[in-house]
């Protein structure tokens, strides 16, 4: 909760200090111009990154691995862009920090080393994840359990049943 509060709150707060400061001291058009300006270049970066990132990750795709990193550094140009939309020079830092692919890339293996996100790859099972500090819970109740099993009957034919309980005592693999 704390956390929260110091990015909605003490952020905007220090920014706004920030920008005071920097227009007292070259002027309030000339400070208005270079926030404006950060936020141009840095969306034309944007876009750039983005691109990069998108044809790693596709590349990786190709080659049958899971572009997790790509992933993470995604979510990170996602982050910088919002940071460099928003009006400040500690946002548009941390921004462009996030855009610099030669500080991002170590900074997204950080994050995966870190266990926040976790990847897993090959074969049925790969996947991606984000961990936040909550454990699945598997309700209580035994009712609903749900099979899943393919059958022959009669004909011939191969159907995919959902939802059918197989009777244990029967040997001869229908099921009920």
């Amino acid at each position: 909760m704390r956390f929260l509060f110091l990015i909605f709150i003490a952020v905007p707060l220090v920014e706004m200090l920030l920008l005071f400061e920097v227009s007292e001291r070259i002027g309030g058009f000339t400070t208005l111009g270079l926030v404006v300006a950060t936020a141009v270049i840095g969306v034309q970066i944007l876009k750039r990154q983005g691109f990069s990132t998108l044809t790693r990750a596709n590349r990786r795709l190709e080659s049958g691995e899971l572009p997790a990193q790509e992933i993470v550094e995604g979510m990170m140009l996602a982050g910088a862009g919002a940071l460099l939309l928003t009006p400040g020079f500690l946002t548009d830092t941390i921004g462009f920090i996030f855009l610099t692919g030669p500080l991002r890339r170590p900074l997204a293996r950080r994050i995966m080393r870190s266990g926040v996100i976790h990847a897993a790859g090959g074969g049925a099972r790969s996947g991606f994840s984000f961990y936040s500090g909550t454990r699945y819970r598997k309700p209580d109740s035994d009712a609903g359990n749900v099979y899943e099993g393919e059958y022959r009957d009669e004909s011939g034919q191969s159907h995919t049943e959902i939802g059918k309980k197989s009777d244990p005592s029967d040997r001869s693999g229908r099921q009920e």
